[in-house]
């Protein structure tokens, strides 16, 4: 009710700003008359049956039978959308009955002037015989439209509609309810998960606290040697300074139950890739499992794909949405219901999705690189595509493309397959090639050495000037885009490298090994690492996961870091933080794909479970 009355004040609001004086009464006239009274189904009625249609304002009723309709299709309820639009498509035959009872042919014949090629390009329902209907010297006779003369074909339109309003209604207001019902019991498992926390940090404390007492009068009797002598003074240096616990050893620790310093980690080597590793995988505080769940403020689950999510991202704009799924289909569909759905489509492949991209620069143009050596240009205005492009046969896996943020240009990186136990090793070699968007053509291949490993992620900075590329050997390869050449590179991992990107300043880049190691490295200091956490225990091992990419994305502020997961829930990072993180709300199986809107908290996760959920965070 209360988005109703904020509501309400916007409307009064525009008013009273364009000066409609005239249309303010009415309306404050109206509110006071309806109060509470809600979605009003027999003022629509009338609306249709005895304005629109009697006075033959058909862009009227257009644009209110397309307001529905982008209002219904928002709850991606396909069967819901499916059914309005026959709806829809009867009213309009209405329209066209009415005027050819009135005498009233060239109101027929504007009608599908104006609207037909809509008609043919979206309606479900046939018009191709309705076309001809203006110059039929009797269509109440002919078996095509006798029906639709008829009065009791009028009645039950009347009546279906009346009943398909009042059923959307009911079932709006079951899902709002359902809903309340939700948030209550997701509460209530919150703080179920908290209470269970702090029982288990009771009985760490406790069982730490024994241990201590045993191992201190081991020491005693035994000998002060018990620990090297270069540890017992870094612990005595430890105490003394006082450094704030990263995680709690299970050798030292207070009797207070406060968290220890991480001596043993200075001991081992501070500033090392390996001590972040042992500080997030023996710190209880850091462990992801105690991530709090994050404060949601809506989420959208869209249902649309009938086999697991390979890869999902948000448009230049963040208004549309691609995902892809293992079945060869990609599927573009929007979120918010201020977004016109008329871009909505799907686009059958016929084999492999591995890779998607928006142009940067608008939301007119996704690319869809394929397991056989495709690469197909979508737009979404014309729904069609405007392009199809072929990969040499020597490199046929498209695994990854990067459109520049500023030239018309974009990277493919194709594999060309090979032999090896595990997925990685299957890659071969690799082939990046710069493509012309506006002629459609290879412009050069970069260069990458003699049977170079195959590149498993692509990166351009801000200016487009730069383009990082990882590879399945472990290497960090930089490109100077103006030059075509290669200006730097490094070892990064141990193993292969899923995905890389570039951080908020462009001073650093992250990058996800199949590991499941991230490190930030320093572009200032190259090989330096800034920042970096083992999310290993979240990764399915390479020779057994059915969805091979590691993939994760960065919030628009740079700030959170959301990687993808072997279990129900995704862990978001807080970057330069060992310690703080959140969990997204969980899936049906495991989150295979994940991406973060270009300005807002509102982040995409894509799942085995089929779905695609946009959740929208709390600021």
């Amino acid at each position: 009710m209360e988005k109703m009355h904020y509501a309400e004040e916007l409307v009064r609001e525009f008013l009273v700003f364009r000066g409609f004086t005239n249309t303010l009464e009415a309306y404050e006239t109206e509110l006071r008359t309806d109060v509470g009274k809600g979605f009003q189904v027999d003022k629509i009625l009338d609306l249709i049956f005895s304005l629109y249609v009697p006075k033959f304002q058909i862009d009227k009723l257009v644009a209110l039978l397309g307001f529905f309709k982008h209002y219904l299709s928002s709850s991606f309820e396909t069967t819901l959308v499916s059914t309005f639009s026959r709806l829809e498509a009867s009213v309009l035959r209405f329209y066209v009955v009415h005027a050819l009872q009135s005498n009233r042919r060239d109101k027929v014949v504007e009608f599908f002037t104006v609207h037909g090629p809509d008609l043919l390009q979206s309606s479900q329902e046939d018009w191709t015989q309705w076309f001809a209907i203006p110059y039929v010297k009797n269509p109440q006779l002919d078996p095509e439209f006798r029906v639709f003369f008829s009065k009791e074909w009028c009645q039950a339109l009347n009546l279906s509609i009346s009943s398909e309003m009042n059923t959307t209604n009911l079932l709006k207001r079951d899902i709002t309810l359902l809903n309340i019902k939700l948030s209550e019991l997701q509460a209530l498992l919150n703080e179920k998960e908290t209470q269970l926390r702090q029982f288990k940090s009771m009985e760490g404390n406790i069982s730490s606290s024994s241990n201590l007492n045993e191992e201190s009068t081991h020491m005693s009797k035994d000998s002060p040697e018990a620990f090297p002598r270069e540890v017992q003074t870094e612990i005595g240096q430890g105490l003394v300074v006082g450094e704030p616990g990263s995680f709690q050893s299970e050798f030292v620790s207070s009797k207070s139950g406060d968290n220890s310093t991480f001596l043993l980690n200075d001991y081992l080597g501070n500033g090392k890739a390996g001590n972040t590793t042992l500080k997030e995988n023996d710190g209880d505080v850091s462990r992801e499992e105690d991530f709090d769940e994050v404060n949601v403020e809506h989420q959208e689950t869209f249902l649309g794909h009938t086999s697991p999510i390979s890869r999902c991202c948000f448009s230049a704009s963040g208004n549309n949405i691609a995902s892809a799924s293992l079945d060869g289909t990609a599927r573009i569909w929007t979120y918010d219901a201020s977004t016109p759905a008329s871009r909505n489509a799907t686009i059958y492949c016929g084999t492999e999705i591995l890779s998607l991209d928006w142009e940067c620069k608008s939301d007119r143009l996704l690319l869809i690189g394929t397991s056989d050596a495709c690469i197909k240009a979508w737009n979404v205005d014309s729904k069609r595509v405007v392009c199809d492009l072929n990969t040499t046969e020597a490199f046929p896996s498209v695994l990854d493309i990067k459109c520049s943020p500023v030239e018309p240009i974009f990277v493919s990186a194709a594999a060309s397959g090979g032999s090896g136990s595990n997925y990685f090793d299957n890659l071969g070699f690799a082939s990046l090639t710069v493509w012309n968007m506006k002629t459609w053509k290879a412009m050069t291949v970069l260069p990458l050495g003699e049977d170079p490993p195959a590149i498993t992620s692509l990166c351009f900075n801000h200016n487009g000037k730069i383009l990082a590329a990882s590879a399945v050997d472990g290497m960090i390869h930089m490109f100077d885009m103006s030059a075509g050449l290669q200006i730097t590179g490094w070892p990064a991992h141990d193993s292969s490298i899923s995905s890389i990107l570039f951080g908020p300043d462009e001073t650093s880049i992250f990058s996800f090994g199949s590991d499941g190691k991230i490190f930030e490295w320093s572009l200032q200091n190259q090989g330096q690492i800034l920042w970096s956490r083992d999310c290993s225990r979240f990764c399915y091992p390479v020779n057994e996961s059915n969805y091979y990419r590691r993939d994760m994305a960065l919030d628009a502020n740079g700030r959170r870091l959301l990687v993808t997961s072997s279990s129900l829930r995704a862990p978001i990072y807080q970057v330069q933080d060992h310690l703080n993180g959140w969990r997204t709300l969980s899936h049906g199986a495991s989150i295979t794909a994940v991406d973060w809107h270009p300005t807002l908290p509102i982040f995409l996760t894509g799942s085995a479970d089929n779905s695609v959920r946009v959740t929208s965070l709390l600021s």
